[in-house]
């Protein structure tokens, strides 16, 4: 390659390269067409990536909005068995009355027993249901403490799951470990991290 040639990178080139110490075209004389490149704009009210300008996301994840349905899932399965829960602790309370188990003390102490403990254990289902649409409201606005709590709830879903109500509680368990996994995951940190105005 010769000294002036105008394919050669080395050389010098015909009329000046642009961008050192003369302008492009279209670019006013004092500003240099390479260096450093500028700065995006500043956007207050979004920053085109799904962030709200203010180091958060602005759109809840994808995976947070299945972990928000899991936990309405298992509050309707907590509804559906503090049902059936009631209807056996009725069952019992009507066996206690049954004329040829009226005299068997040994059973009406059972009955009575039971009862009460079928009733209390209704109940628990029923609260820790309404907590799993309460965890589920929070996900849109809660913070860390909110993520926090899910995963706690979700642990303690998924062991209850295991045990003592196996079979029943199967689908519990698979549901609960899904949602500490989807929140525990970094976007859903990002979420419940960032900051709210």
């Amino acid at each position: 390659m010769s000294f002036g040639d105008p394919n050669n990178p080395y050389g010098q080139q015909q009329g000046g390269q642009p961008g050192y110490g003369y302008p492009q075209q279209g670019q006013a004389p004092g500003q240099p067409g390479y260096g450093y490149p500028q700065a995006p704009p500043v956007q207050p009210y979004g920053d085109g990536f799904g962030g709200d300008g203010f180091g958060g996301p602005a759109k809840m994840p994808g995976t947070l909005s299945a972990a928000r349905v899991m936990l309405y899932v298992i509050a309707g399965f907590q509804v559906i068995g503090a049902i059936l829960i009631f209807l056996m602790g009725a069952t019992i309370t009507a066996a206690k009355d049954d004329p040829a188990l009226k005299d068997d003390v040994q059973f009406q102490e059972f009955a009575d027993l039971s009862s009460g403990l079928v009733y209390g254990i209704g109940l628990i289902a029923l609260l820790w249901g309404a907590f799993a649409i309460f965890l589920a409201l929070k996900v849109a606005k809660g913070g860390g403490g909110i993520r926090i709590t899910i995963m706690v709830f979700a642990i303690i879903t998924a062991v209850l799951g295991i045990y003592p109500f196996v079979v029943i509680g199967l689908v519990h368990t698979v549901l609960a470990i899904l949602i500490a996994v989807f929140v525990g995951k970094s976007d859903g940190g990002a979420w419940f991290s960032r900051p709210r105005h």
